[in-house]
């Protein structure tokens, strides 16, 4: 018997030359795995991404590699076995019929499944980079709110899409009639999580109303802060602690909310005092100087008020009241310190000195 004929011989109810192939098809397929996964992110890279700059082919590929691998091995793996049989004698019920069969075929449509929704998830999220990195060429910032909550809908749609061909696909289930049933314990459901239900209506209030985006510096509920994130069912805000809150999306609309970033200008108000010594021509002339450097400083506005207020219990107290343009905290600190600063050197070129709490003890001579 020569060679050729061996490959003839039967084994187990499938010949030689079988076994070769589903052995040589296995071979090529881990051979050829990281080049035919590489390919085809290039060529997702290329139909997805156009001419978007900041995007990294790199990045796509670190997303989809394993899924990629495991999807092209299970294509690989039904290949390869498809040219062969049970054996006769084995007695294997056909694959609608409950045996070996049935549990093979339907677990590895699971697995496929499942890999083709890990896929779909890691596209997902390079979409959401996309979109992002032209979100960072435009000027508004509602896309960079939308978008993460665009992507969120997104991942839940293929997720729960994925449930759907699960359960009709492995379990056999009747999906039209489980959707119907959905509908009928909607109501229960409803009641059951009417607080997440009422953070998700108050973030598609916050979506469409916009009474802040991210990015925003926002007053509420005592909590100020940077908007950084916007959910489904919460919003998050960095606090001027640097602290990161959490906050329900239902609190966000229905408590009073100040946009500060909305504000054009930050308020700046206090008193300062003066000695009861100083003559009213030097407190004229201070409040005339302060008046004109507030007026004429490059970021205020002419809304400034200077006004010698009272007599206070140890000073003779001046108001100072003026708004400065700009809402970024760190810049208003410095604009503030140095209109400080001035305010100082003018009481002392007045001649004139600050006030402190005294009192005046007088003592019995016995």
């Amino acid at each position: 018997m020569n060679s050729m004929e061996y490959l003839d011989d039967i084994y187990f109810g499938n010949s030689v030359q079988d076994y070769l192939w589903v052995l040589g098809s296995l071979l090529f397929g881990v051979i050829l795995l990281r080049f035919i996964a590489h390919r085809i992110s290039n060529l997702i890279f290329r139909l997805i991404v156009g001419k978007t700059e900041g995007v990294d082919k790199q990045e796509l590929y670190e997303l989809l590699e394993k899924p990629l691998k495991w999807l092209i091995m299970l294509i690989v793996l039904l290949i390869a076995t498809s040219h062969l049989d049970y054996p006769p004698e084995w007695d294997i019920a056909a694959k609608d019929e409950f045996g070996i069969r049935m549990l093979l075929h339907r677990s590895y449509v699971a697995f496929l499944i499942i890999v083709i929704t890990w896929a779909a998830l890691r596209l997902t999220k390079f979409l959401g980079i996309i979109l992002m990195a032209r979100a960072e060429l435009t000027e508004s910032k509602s896309d960079d709110q939308i978008i993460p909550f665009l992507m969120e809908i997104i991942k839940i749609l293929v997720i729960v899409l994925s449930i759907f061909i699960f359960m009709g696909s492995v379990f056999k289930v009747d999906v039209g009639a489980l959707i119907a049933g959905l509908g009928i314990g909607g109501l229960a459901l409803a009641l059951a999580a009417k607080e997440s239900l009422e953070n998700l209506l108050a973030s598609f209030v916050i979506f469409f109303d916009k009474p802040f985006v991210i990015g925003d510096l926002v007053k509420v509920s005592g909590v100020t802060g940077t908007v950084e994130k916007i959910g489904f069912r919460s919003t998050r805000i960095r606090t001027l602690e640097k602290s990161y809150l959490t906050l329900p999306n239902r609190q966000m609309i229905d408590n009073v909310l100040d946009n500060l970033s909305m504000r054009t200008f930050r308020r700046v108000s206090f008193n300062i005092g003066v000695l009861y010594g100083t003559s009213e021509e030097q407190l004229k002339n201070i409040v005339v100087d302060i008046q004109r450097y507030i007026d004429e400083h490059p970021h205020t506005n002419q809304d400034g008020e200077i006004h010698f207020m009272q007599f206070g219990a140890s000073s003779l107290d001046i108001m100072i009241l003026y708004y400065i343009d700009t809402m970024d905290w760190g810049v208003f600190l410095k604009i503030k310190e140095e209109i400080n600063f001035e305010i100082m050197r003018i009481v002392e070129e007045q001649g004139a000195d600050f006030a402190f709490p005294t009192q005046t003890i007088h003592l019995a001579k016995d």
